[in-house]
């Protein structure tokens, strides 16, 4: 499936720029919908709930995020279909369709009936996220450079989702109302189900005598592949102290400049840091050996947490988030490729929908944390963040130690490996 020894000369040729551009149009417009829907839900049951809207409207936002604990199960479903592409369109539309209708209703019809639909929507996140980055590693004809290019604004999709999502539910919603925000969030969602279908098929599910792989055989994979289980790690503890950095931010910013829009545009300036360095990837690919440039850019993860924790001012506060957003967007980068390189095919979308769904969990833990422990001071949090992130830089490099140096054989023998390996496993496991 995958060709990643092609010739340097496909990697832009007509084809698979096309390919990048018409992958790079469905993920911004699924992903802006997903990443403004829990603002635009939250805003609109606050207009609409009088006193109790706040609390409705949090309900409905972690309804549309509590659904990834079922990722790795819906991702099965992926990686067992023929054309993967028709998955992902009903996904899209499912969500799309369910967020619209969850907005026109509320309000006229029992909350109940309202959270039902947002569930759905929810149970469609892990495919729009992981599931939907698993389809371009599956696109044949780059060589590993235009690959790692390609997963660099796979990461900048991200960060416009979750900068222009909010952005353009703010912008429609005062012009139209809160209503039509998110019904213009649900209509994205329609367009990237239609876009998603020009996307190259792929080749068909491996037929193995083991079948299609189960879900317990995917979390084996990832805690037995020395790769796939280090950068699991890495990501899980990275994320916890990521979910928190807009909140500590917010507070930050706020001493340091007695303002509170300054608070607000300093967790702005994060987000705007993550997605300028993901597009930086994407113009200049990362290089080297994936799992040890996810393990410098850890290193300098920590760096940046703790540069963030000493800031002096809100000038020098404004270059560190900035920074700090950055690395963040090269690290998850890094991870892409890593899934890229260590997954095997047949549990391809199995494997990154599970660490993405991981990582969104922590991530979300990683945001209430911090506001529960504000009151320690966000200097203090960022320290813990920044022993936090070394702690998974120790991790990772002890495990390395311990499972002795990675396999330094050619990306197509690894993968082959892989699917070797991962045909064995129904028989080991029972």
């Amino acid at each position: 499936m995958d060709d990643m020894g092609a010739s340097s000369d496909r990697t832009g040729s007509p084809r698979t720029t096309g390919t990048l551009v018409r992958y790079l149009l469905t993920a911004s417009l699924v992903r802006t919908a997903s990443g403004g829907a829990a603002v635009g839900l939250f805003t609109l049951t606050v207009r609409n709930g009088g006193s109790g809207g706040a609390a409705l409207g949090g309900l409905l936002a972690a309804l549309l995020t509590a659904p990834y604990v079922a990722g790795p199960w819906l991702a099965g479903v992926l990686d067992r279909a023929r054309d993967g592409r028709r998955v992902l369109a009903v996904s899209f539309i499912v969500f799309g369709v369910a967020l619209a209708a969850a907005a026109l209703l509320l309000g006229r019809v029992p909350f109940l009936a309202v959270a039902a639909l947002v569930t759905v929507a929810g149970l469609c996140g892990p495919l729009v996220t992981g599931g939907l980055s698993s389809r371009l590693a599956a696109v044949d004809g780059w060589d590993e450079r235009g690959r790692r290019k390609a997963e660099g604004w796979d990461s900048a999709t991200y960060g416009i989702g979750n900068t222009f999502g909010p952005a353009a539910v703010g912008a429609v919603g005062a012009a139209l109302g809160a209503r039509a925000g998110v019904v213009c969030l649900g209509t994205a969602a329609a367009l990237a189900a239609l876009s998603v279908l020009t996307l190259p098929a792929g080749a068909p599910p491996s037929k193995g005598a083991s079948g299609p792989l189960r879900v317990r055989q995917t979390f084996r994979i990832i805690a037995t592949v020395g790769q796939l289980r280090r950068v699991m790690l890495a990501m899980a503890l990275t994320a916890l102290v990521a979910g928190g950095i807009t909140v500590v931010a917010t507070t930050l910013g706020r001493q340091l400049s007695g303002s509170p829009d300054a608070g607000a545009a300093l967790a702005a300036v994060y987000g705007f840091g993550y997605l300028a360095g993901s597009v930086v990837a994407g113009i200049v690919p990362l290089r080297g050996e994936p799992e040890r440039t996810s393990t410098v850019l850890v290193a300098v993860s920590a760096a940046a947490v703790a540069c963030c924790a000493v800031a002096p001012g809100y000038a020098v506060a404004v270059v560190t988030f900035a920074a700090t957003g950055a690395t963040s967007a090269l690290l998850f980068t890094a991870t892409l490729a890593v899934r890229a390189v260590y997954a095997p095919p047949e549990a391809r979308a199995q494997v990154y929908v599970s660490m993405g769904a991981l990582k969104m969990a922590v991530s979300s833990a990683g945001t209430a944390l911090a506001g529960s422990l504000m009151g320690l001071g966000p200097r203090t949090l960022l320290g813990a963040g920044c022993a936090v992130t070394l702690f998974a830089l120790a991790g990772v490099l002890s495990d390395r130690r311990i499972s002795g140096r990675g396999n330094s054989a050619p990306e197509s023998q690894r993968n082959s490996s892989a699917r070797n390996n991962s045909r064995t496993l129904p028989s080991e496991i029972s």
